[in-house]
């Protein structure tokens, strides 16, 4: 894991790299509280039976063929393969220098 640097020089960034108080660009996603909003509607107008049924359809929907259903359920349920592949890469790689970057072991004379 890479470790985050100490505070910027120029003061920009706090020791954890967070924008630092009073930069201009640390003023967050201005739409994040309408998404935040929506996001609560949503929530609010689908039930968990609503979402059943739509499991539901889904499933029947992949059952009779439909790939992109099929690609959906299986998506959501095994993660996406490509997402799966990049963590075993990066795993692996961290590994690899993990090794590489480990000391030498001494040698007795």
């Amino acid at each position: 894991m890479i470790e985050p640097s100490g505070p910027s020089v120029d003061g920009e960034r706090d020791e954890r790299g967070r924008f630092a108080q009073g930069n201009r660009l640390g003023h967050g996603n201005p739409h994040a509280g309408r998404v935040a909003r929506l996001r609560s509607a949503l929530f609010e107008a689908v039930g968990e039976e609503d979402l059943r049924k739509v499991v539901a359809a889904l499933m029947r929907a992949a059952e009779e063929g439909n790939v992109p259903a099929a690609r959906e359920i299986l998506d959501r349920t095994l993660g996406r393969p490509e997402a799966l592949d990049l963590l075993e890469r990066i795993e692996a790689l961290e590994e690899h220098l993990a090794q590489r970057l480990a000391p030498a072991p001494r040698r007795s004379r």
